[in-house]
């Protein structure tokens, strides 16, 4: 059960920000963050009124059941209502829980998504080539705008790593469940004796990190400037294009190669270094608050094994909630990515909610 006080708190925010918002008299810098709270307080509302007056109500409808005066067809409709009440009463107290969860302020953001290969040599590559496939088709499903930052190619069509960005509503909340390592169980073309390899490719999904969000100071970094190598034409590695910025207080390297100007690449360098500090620093809190927490879900720890995609027997497995989905091809094609998403969340509120109360 919910402590009435929570739910009183948030009507009475509500009627606060109202009439703070038709006021007008409101600082231009926070109307934005303002309206946003409104707006989000405004979806939940009605439920929290509604479970604030169910004990008078639950009340009542008891009274009237229990009243050996009443009419017997009264009785009946208050026992009907009693029963809607109490079911609705559950939903309502699901919903204003879920809104008292606390906010990660990462959600909303667009995200960055890096896709390595692991162990497994070309085979790895391969995978890693498939799994960014596979995220580009959820784009284009969702309609979502992906960017590709960085990319590094490897034999036979694969890839050693690959950087995008990714843009849309909500994407951080999305896709970060996806970090982690993801391992393959298949046979590799190159296998003349049709047995099962195992190979992976880690991903790791940070929230893109705006100016606003990391102020990096330019004593705080290194810059070095070098000369490409491999893929990108003659023109590419004529001049020292390529750039290696150190972020030296956290010691974070991003070099960025792929861009034929020397400006173009340090603003690719500076954009991805921005998010993996803003991540950094989002882990050190996180761990500092939760020293005691046992759930890997949503962590983006790479060290951890986090899904298994078994081509012989066509499904997929993910080992932090124990899914598998007998559909691997539909699911290499984005086209049930979201129900494996759901799966996740709503394990993860679960937890939380366990936390709340």
């Amino acid at each position: 059960m919910i402590p009435l006080k929570k739910v009183e708190d948030l009507i009475q925010k509500h009627k606060s920000l109202e009439k703070e918002l038709s006021s007008g008299n409101v600082d231009k810098k926070l109307f934005a963050t303002k309206s946003k709270e409104y707006s989000d307080l405004n979806e939940i509302i009605k439920y929290a009124i509604n479970y604030l007056n169910f004990e008078k109500i639950k009340n009542d409808l008891e009274k009237i059941i229990l009243d050996n005066k009443s009419d017997q067809e009264i009785k009946e409709m208050a026992q009907i209502e009693l029963d809607e009440l109490n079911k609705n009463n559950l939903i309502e107290e699901k919903k204003i829980k879920l809104f008292l969860l606390p906010k990660d302020e990462a959600d909303s953001k667009n995200a960055i998504i890096e896709i390595r290969a692991g162990t497994g040599g070309l085979e790895a590559s391969l995978f890693a080539s498939d799994l960014f496939k596979m995220y580009e088709k959820v784009c284009n499903k969702k309609k979502w705008a992906l960017e590709i930052i960085s990319i590094s190619k490897s034999e036979a069509g694969g890839l050693k790593e690959v950087i995008a960005n990714i843009k849309g509503k909500n994407i951080y909340s999305l896709l970060k469940y996806e970090s982690g390592v993801h391992r393959v169980q298949r046979v590799p073309d190159t296998e003349t004796q049709g047995r099962v390899h195992t190979s992976a490719a880690t991903v790791a999904v940070l929230p893109e990190a705006e100016e606003v969000d990391v102020k990096i100071e330019d004593k705080d970094l290194r810059i070095d400037v070098f000369r490409s190598s491999g893929p990108g034409g003659q023109s590419v590695n004529t001049t020292d294009s390529a750039v290696r910025i150190t972020h030296i207080p956290t010691g974070i390297v991003v070099s960025q190669q792929d861009e034929k100007s020397q400006i173009r690449n340090k603003e690719k360098g500076l954009k991805i270094l921005r998010s993996r500090i803003y991540e950094f620093e989002r882990q050190k809190i996180d761990e500092e608050r939760s020293k005691d927490r046992r759930s890997k879900i949503g962590t983006g720890d790479r060290s951890e094994r986090i899904r298994t995609y078994n081509f012989p027997q066509g499904r997929v497995t993910d080992h932090r909630i124990n899914l598998t989905l007998h559909k691997l091809e539909e699911f290499m094609q984005g086209e049930i990515f979201e129900e494996m998403i759901e799966n996740l969340t709503i394990q993860a509120q679960a937890e939380e909610l366990g936390k709340l109360i």
